[in-house]
């Protein structure tokens, strides 16, 4: 494993702190509806879905979700699944274009045991019912940038995340050892006395609070993809379950490094929207607003160079250009071929108007996928007895400072699995064996004013996007910090009792770590770009940043 450095980052609370919560809301295990597992996942996307299949073959498994189920960065997903598949390519390559994307950070025993599964975790879908896009009788494969070969298998064109999600969801709700249970907020991680998770208390879609008793809670919550004001990524992705996991001891690694994904469709008063990368890699060429096709000036690989050189790229380019984006040119396209192998983006640009056989593709860059999260060893176990993660909530060292692109979908299905079955290991043979410690926790009442979340959200992610973006400087990064202070005096002393405040407070807790870890790192590696830091400094930060509750 890379040398850590641990607590590089100054912690966002310490006990002695006057705003500290333990938890975010008041307490009272006597008064408040019980819930009993033996394994509880919360998060339904690819790594919570295999995870809660996984343990579901030894004991009874809950899985919770913010919302539907369908609610997920996985059923968003468009490129597809990366693994070695063809004998034209090899493990060996696979794991060699990881480790050069990683800029130094990952763990080569991990990309080692993730690449090695995924051909037999594939299979296992297939034989599940999932259906892959074929040619020739093969499971077609399309290359990526950072990719040296064609690896990504795909499904319905550009519909890979929901066909997968579809897949594991009908299987998840036929199992007779899972429970669902959609519309859940969890808000914290219960510990006892010796710091083990012992279950969660949150809130059901009528807004009561539950605590759900589990002998093994499994975080697969996702990533924080909504703390940027530009992301692909669906609403439910706050950071809750980094936050939560911070607050109840969970040792967090690598939050400097938010990958960015370079093309998102650019429509002035519309949400973004993803345009997968495969579109480059089967032809696609990226031109500034004059027409030039600009990315060989910043990359041999061009428009297949690693998503934190073409995002960085694209930024600069719109400055010089003055412009608020850039362009995919597919006018060479087929465009009988395009809404066959592309059909969500070839129906989202007959949505603006769009013709492919003549217009550009406006574009820029949106906050896609948080490399770092919970630490977890090759287990996916974290520092907390019997709290797992898994996905894009954990840190596992797969990625170091640059995630391969589809390699994320790969990890929640290896780690799903893995996850799974390491919670199992711990179960109890009996459920009224476990200690249900009495919970009472109350917080004081604040005479502070009261802030409106929805405006300290929207302005969080502006800032977040302005000061810890795709660059990053020093002046930036500490006025992020008097200013998340600030808000957080007056939002993290106030009990809410909706998911909003929840959200925000979560929000403004991670904002705070990430900007910390982003202000120790005076290097740019990977995802992590510091203009007054331009070199890679490997003798002084080729390690993982680890923050975690004094």
């Amino acid at each position: 494993m890379t040398e850590s450095a641990e607590n590089q980052a100054t912690d966002c609370y310490s006990q002695d702190h006057p705003d500290f919560r333990r938890y975010l809301v008041n307490i009272d295990s006597i008064s408040t509806h019980q819930l009993f597992t033996d394994c509880l996942v919360i998060g339904s996307g690819i790594a919570g879905l295999r995870a809660a299949l996984e343990a579901a073959e030894q004991c009874k498994v809950l899985l919770v979700c913010k919302k539907r189920l369908c609610d997920s960065n996985t059923w968003k997903a468009q490129g597809g699944i990366a693994s070695v598949l063809h004998e034209l390519d090899s493990f060996d390559e696979h794991i060699a274009d990881t480790l050069k994307a990683g800029c130094g950070l990952c763990d080569p025993d991990i990309v080692s045991l993730v690449i090695r599964q995924g051909p037999r975790l594939l299979e296992q879908l297939i034989a599940g019912g999932m259906e892959f896009d074929r040619k020739g009788g093969e499971i077609d494969m399309t290359r990526e940038g950072g990719h040296s070969k064609p690896r990504v298998a795909h499904a319905h064109g550009d519909e890979t995340g929901r066909i997968i999600a579809q897949s594991l969801i009908e299987r998840v709700q036929a199992h007779k050892n899972i429970s669902l249970l959609e519309d859940f907020f969890v808000i914290d991680l219960l510990t006892d006395e010796d710091q083990r998770c012992i279950g969660v208390v949150g809130s059901d879609s009528q807004r009561r609070s539950q605590i759900i008793w589990a002998a093994n809670t499994l975080l697969a919550t996702g990533g924080a993809g909504q703390l940027y004001r530009e992301t692909t990524n669906p609403d439910v992705a706050t950071g809750d379950g980094l936050a939560m996991a911070y607050r109840a001891g969970a040792i967090l690694r690598d939050l400097e490094f938010m990958q960015f994904h370079p093309t998102t469709l650019y429509i002035a008063g519309a949400s973004r929207a993803l345009i997968t990368e495969t579109l480059r890699g089967e032809g696609a060429i990226l031109v500034d607003s004059k027409g030039h096709a600009f990315m060989k000036q910043y990359h041999e690989a061009a428009e297949l160079a690693p998503r934190d050189v073409v995002s960085r790229a694209i930024l600069s380019q719109m400055l010089k250009t003055e412009s608020t984006h850039v362009y995919l040119d597919i006018r060479h396209f087929d465009k009988a071929h395009f809404q066959k192998r592309f059909p969500l983006i070839s129906e989202l640009c007959e949505t603006f108007d769009i013709d492919i056989r003549k217009d550009l593709i406006p574009v820029r860059p949106s906050a896609h996928y948080l490399v770092g999260g919970v630490k977890t060893n090759e287990a996916g176990e974290t520092n907390l007895p019997h709290l797992f993660a898994c996905g894009e909530a954990a840190s596992t060292c797969l990625h170091g400072a640059n995630r391969l692109g589809s390699n994320s979908l790969l990890e929640g299905l290896v780690f799903g699995m893995i996850a799974g079955r390491t919670a199992t290991r711990h179960k109890v043979t009996n459920l009224a064996d476990l200690r249900h410690p009495l919970l009472q926790y109350a917080i004081p009442d604040s005479d502070r004013s009261r802030l409106d979340t929805a405006d300290v959200r929207n302005s969080l992610r502006a800032l977040m996007w302005r000061n810890v973006g795709i660059t990053r400087k020093a002046k930036h990064l500490e006025e992020a910090l008097e200013i998340i202070g600030f808000w957080q005096r007056y939002v993290m002393d106030k009990v809410f009792d909706q998911p909003d405040g929840w959200e925000c407070q979560n929000m403004l807790t991670l904002a705070m770590l990430m900007t910390q870890s982003a202000q120790n790192r005076l290097e740019s590696r990977g995802v992590h770009y510091r203009w007054d830091h331009p070199d890679l400094s490997d003798a002084h930060f080729k390690r993982h940043f680890e923050i975690a509750r004094a």
